[in-house]
Formats: structure tokens, C-alpha cells, sequence
């Protein structure tokens, strides 16, 4: 009778996620699920982040940590969220009702960190306005003969030259000041916003179109547009792979990127920076893989496409520090210094230091229009894959009033033009201010690493462990191994309460440059930025706790149980009450007759 009934939920769940995916819509194909993911995954993680982590951290003895890690935390959570989206068909808020409805201010904290993610345009924006700059016959960061140079000016010439002398604490590069004189403008901090740079103003204009008609029809469009974004990057990728292999210098900077310093391993530094490596990259504990999986049909094989994607993923990273660094080993041959005085991350790689490399190349536009096309692609996908799952999630709160075709069209052009005139503060001369700190505490690791912990308490202990595995069999036919089992319950939960503590015992406060302290209020902002997605889990479930009716224990259970299980429980509750009055009726005449019989 139970396997019976087993089997009747399990159709009654299928017949839901089909009536859900009808009017949700799906993937045209299962290639482009794998592009969609692959695009967001492979990212600028993978280009500025990982190689400079790597070189900084012991360079090939940080693949240990990274690969250890990658194991036990990337993997695991992968297939946990990608198959939570797939089961529910919803949304990152909406997934948590048919889970843990206790849980669902997961999916609002989520909510909060996809809008402070939503500032990474500006690198799309930055990008598209050196590709325009690229195609000039003289690339404008390779001299000094602009007018937005100063006297302490450095040109490529006097860069390469051997006459140049030691004392030059002064000085600057070219390249550093069109970064920061001609693109940025930047003013002398975050008190002085200064005027819109109306330039980056276009190009902030083009990018949000972009975004807007890559997904204003859902998966049907930017599903499509994948087949392009997320190929050709791998394209300029492999050119520019070719081109610093043999480049003079190259194997000098692959040096110093795998050289192992099996000493750094020791250092707890190391592994933090690991660990959140895996999370920046694999784009976990976000809520971006829970919504691209709900796009996926029920029988999808998850299990076997998250192995996949990882491999990629971290494959792609390792090949892009060859790229890299064999760059910079060339950029520090010509400069006669060694690779570390040339080696940085963040936008100082690649604005300052990789344009700076391809301007002393033969043929140095072709190779500038290369990498900058490809780091435009690779925010592109990241960047309407982020706005896609925030409008997804939305419209799975109020189903009625925004799937309809036209007033999703319109929902999504309301949220791009929302953002594009918020985001014209970013544009502004003091705007990097602003960006550096919305990345240091919007998104930062604090967020990744409590979410991390509430997930894995909320879908392994209270939800259970044992019944995701049953669900991942049910949709792949494939029973996951139980060291999964083994990392949800324990090992994600205790490596990030872990990381979460250490982090917040060795916080230090946001600094620009090593000289730009922030005002106490900005530092203020920046934490409310970081409670704001934190507080959304006990908020929301101190709320529902208050909402729901009942004895606390009462309350508990129907807040830890899905809603529909709530439901059917219900159902089922007053079945068996109606057969008990059923039965005490009929009791009650069989007694009268007997009583009458006898009389």
C-alpha cells in the first residue's frame, strides 16, 4: 500500500512539473542548457581571478586546495541546486515552498545578491569602450602624446627602453593613465561623484539593450543567443592561447604561474581563497543554477551533466592562466622586470596590464579586438543569465499577472531601464568607488558562506538527504553516491561555518589602492548591503513562525514539511475523519436496529 502510494505522488508530482513547464516554457534543447550554464559558469572568474590566485598562492600547489575543494564543496552543491531546480520547476524563492517553506528567505537573500551582481555590467561597459578605442591606427594607451596625459607619463618606448633609470616613483604608465584619467575620470573619492561620463553613459545604454533582447522572450531567446556568447569566447581563447605561447618571455610567466611553493599550502589564507574561488566560479549558493535547472525536463540527466560542467569549468580556468601569464612573461621580458611587478587582478589585469602587453605585440589591434570581444562575451552571458533568473524568479511569485507574453515583455524592459538609470551613478567620475565597494560587500564571501550552511541544513537535514537522492534517481534513473550524502550534511555545512567565522575574525575594511580609506558611512552602507541578504533567512522565518497557526511545535513541523505534503496531509486528514463519522453513523445504526429488534 505505501510503495502504492509512493508511486501515485511520484505521478502526480511529474503531472505538476509538466503543467508548470507549459507555462513556464523550457529549453528548445539540451545543448542549450549546457551553453546557457557553461556561458554563466565560464566567466571573469576564470580569466582575471583564477591565474592571479594561482600565481599568488603558490602557483601549481594551489591546485591542491582548489582541487580538493572543487571535490568536496563545488561538485556536491552543483548537482544539489541544479537538481533542486529541475525537481520544483520554479524559481530560487518559489523552489523553497515545495522543500522547506522555512526556509524560503534563502531565495529572498538570493534575490538581494543578484541585484548587487547586477553591477558587474560595468565591466561589460569598460570592456566595450576599449574595443571601440582598439580599432584607432594608434592605440591611445600606448603613448603619451594625449591630452589627458601627464608630465609623469611613461609610453610604451620609454617602458621597453634600457636607459630608463630605477628611480621613477613617480611615473606612471600610459596605459594606467587612460584607465584612470581618460576612462574613468576618477574623482578624489566616493564623496565626489562628479559628473556622467557620457561615453561610458552610451556604451552602459548599449549593454542593457543587449541584455534586454537577449532574454525579453525567456528561454526562447537567450537560449539562442548562447549558441554564439558562449562558443566564440572559447574561440578568441584558443587565438590568444597560440599568439602568448610563442611570444619571447611566454615561458617565463607559465613559470611563475605553476611554479609550486608547497610551503604556501600551510597557510589557512590559501585555502579560503580556494574555497571561494569555487563559489565565485561555479556560481553557487546564488541561485543561478536552481533557476537554469528548472528550465530542464523532469528525466534530465543532472547527475551526469553537473560532472561535466565542473570539468569545463575548471578546465577553462587552468588554460586561461597559460594565456595569461605567458603575456605577462612577455610584458615583464620587454620591461626587463620580473612577472610578479606585472602580475595584479581585477580590473588592473585586465584594463591596465593585458592592453598594455598586446600594444608591444606586432599587429597590436587585432590582438586587443580579440581579448576585449572576448571578455565582452563573457559578461554578456553572465550578465543576462543574472537579470534572467531575477525576472524568472519574480514571475514565478505572481504567475498570472507576468507570464502572459506581452506584460513579460514589458516586466523585463521596466527592469532593464530601472537598472540602467541606477546604474548611471557607476558611470560617474567617483562610480568605481561605488563598484568596488558593492563588490567587496554586496556580494561578498560572508553571503556565500552563510547561504552555503542554510542550504545544506535546510535540504539535507530537515528536507533529508536521503529523499534528494530518491528524486535524483526518479529523474536521471542514477542513485548518487553517498559521499554527496556525506558533503550536504557535513562537510559544506562545517568548511563553511568555518570559513564564515574566519572571515569575519579577519575582516579588514575595503581599501583603493593601498591609500583610499572609505568615510565611516560608506563602510556602514556596505555592511547594510551584506545584512541585507544575510538577515532575509531568520527574518523570514521568525515571520512565518508568527504567521502560522498553532503550538510551536505545531508550527515547526508544517514550516519543515513541503506545501503540497501539508496539503496532501490535510487532504487526508479529513478523509479519515469523514470515514470515522462515516463509521460511527453506521455503528450507530446497527445499534438502533438491534435495540429495536429486541424491543
Amino acid at each position: 500500500m505505501k510503495s502504492l502510494d509512493v508511486s501515485m505522488d511520484r505521478q502526480r508530482r511529474r503531472r505538476e512539473n509538466q503543467r508548470s513547464a507549459a507555462d513556464r516554457g523550457q529549453w528548445a534543447s539540451k545543448t542549450e542548457y549546457i551553453l546557457v550554464v557553461a556561458g554563466n559558469v565560464v566567466g571573469l572568474g576564470n580569466v582575471w581571478r583564477f591565474p592571479y590566485l594561482c600565481y599568488k598562492n603558490g602557483g601549481g600547489a594551489f591546485l591542491v586546495p582548489y582541487g580538493l575543494l572543487a571535490v568536496v564543496c563545488g561538485i556536491p552543491l552543483f548537482l544539489l541546486e541544479t537538481s533542486v531546480g529541475q525537481f520544483t520547476q520554479g524559481g530560487f524563492i518559489t523552489c523553497w515552498s515545495k522543500l522547506c517553506p522555512l526556509a524560503q528567505g534563502i531565495g529572498y537573500g538570493y534575490f538581494m545578491m543578484k541585484l548587487y551582481d547586477f553591477s558587474y555590467i560595468l565591466v561589460q561597459v569598460w570592456a566595450l569602450f576599449y574595443l571601440v578605442f582598439s580599432f584607432r591606427s594608434q592605440l591611445p594607451w600606448a603613448s603619451c602624446d594625449n591630452t589627458w596625459n601627464t608630465a609623469n607619463c611613461l609610453g610604451l618606448q620609454t617602458f621597453n627602453s634600457s636607459n630608463v633609470t630605477a628611480n621613477q616613483t613617480n611615473t606612471t604608465s600610459a596605459a594606467t593613465e587612460f584607465w584612470e584619467r581618460r576612462v574613468l575620470g576618477m574623482s578624489g573619492g566616493i564623496e565626489e561623484l562628479g559628473s556622467v561620463r557620457w561615453e561610458l553613459a552610451l556604451c552602459l545604454l548599449a549593454c542593457w539593450v543587449m541584455c534586454y533582447l537577449s532574454i525579453w522572450k525567456g528561454v526562447r531567446s537567450s537560449g539562442k543567443v548562447a549558441y554564439f556568447t558562449a562558443t566564440f569566447p572559447y574561440v578568441m581563447l584558443l587565438v590568444l592561447l597560440i599568439r602568448g605561447l610563442t611570444l619571447p618571455g611566454a615561458w617565463d610567466g607559465i613559470y611563475f604561474y605553476l611554479y609550486p611553493d608547497l610551503n604556501r599550502l600551510a597557510n589557512l589564507e590559501v585555502w579560503l581563497e580556494a574555497g571561494s574561488q569555487i563559489f565565485f566560479s561555479y556560481s553557487l549558493t546564488i541561485g543561478t543554477l536552481i533557476v537554469l535547472g528548472s528550465y530542464n525536463n523532469y528525466n534530465n540527466n543532472c547527475y551526469k551533466d553537473c560532472f561535466w560542467l565542473c570539468l569545463l569549468n575548471s578546465g577553462t580556468s587552468f588554460v586561461a592562466g597559460f594565456v595569461v601569464f605567458s603575456v605577462l612573461g612577455f610584458m615583464a621580458q620587454k620591461q626587463g622586470v620580473s612577472v610578479e611587478t606585472v602580475a595584479e587582478s581585477g580590473p588592473g589585469l585586465a584594463f591596465i596590464a593585458y592592453p598594455q602587453a598586446t600594444a608591444m605585440m606586432p599587429f597590436p589591434q587585432f590582438w586587443t579586438v580579440c581579448f576585449f570581444l572576448m571578455l565582452i562575451l563573457l559578461t554578456v552571458d553572465t550578465h543576462f543569465v543574472t537579470v534572467e533568473c531575477v525576472i524568472t524568479s519574480v514571475s514565478d511569485l505572481f504567475p498570472k499577472l507576468l507570464r502572459a507574453p506581452v506584460k513579460h515583455k514589458i516586466f523585463v524592459l521596466v527592469i532593464c531601464s530601472s537598472f540602467f538609470l541606477m546604474h548611471l551613478t557607476l558611470v560617474t567620475e567617483g562610480g568605481i568607488y561605488i563598484f568596488q565597494l558593492i563588490d567587496y560587500y554586496g556580494c561578498t564571501r560572508t553571503c556565500h558562506y552563510f547561504m552555503a550552511v542554510c542550504q545544506c541544513m535546510a535540504l539535507g537535514w530537515i528536507y533529508g538527504a536521503d529523499r534528494i537522492f530518491n528524486i535524483i534517481k526518479d529523474m536521471t534513473g542514477q542513485r548518487p553516491s553517498v559521499f554527496f550524502k556525506l558533503c550536504w550534511n557535513y562537510i559544506v555545512p562545517l568548511l563553511s561555518l568555518s570559513s564564515f567565522i574566519l572571515y569575519l575574525v579577519d575582516y579588514q575594511h575595503l581599501r583603493i589602492n593601498d591609500w583610499y580609506v572609505y568615510p565611516d558611512w560608506a563602510y556602514a552602507l556596505g555592511w547594510t548591503m551584506t545584512l541585507s541578504s544575510v538577515l532575509m533567512v531568520p527574518l523570514w522565518a521568525a515571520g512565518q513562525m508568527c504567521l502560522t497557526a498553532g503550538t510551536f511545535r505545531q508550527r515547526l513541523s508544517i514550516l519543515c514539511r513541503p506545501a503540497d505534503d501539508a496539503a496532501l496531509q490535510t487532504e487526508s486528514e479529513k478523509l479519515k475523519e469523514e470515514e470515522e463519522v462515516t463509521v460511527e453513523l453506521r455503528v450507530s445504526a446497527v445499534t438502533a436496529n438491534l435495540q429495536s429488534s429486541i424491543n
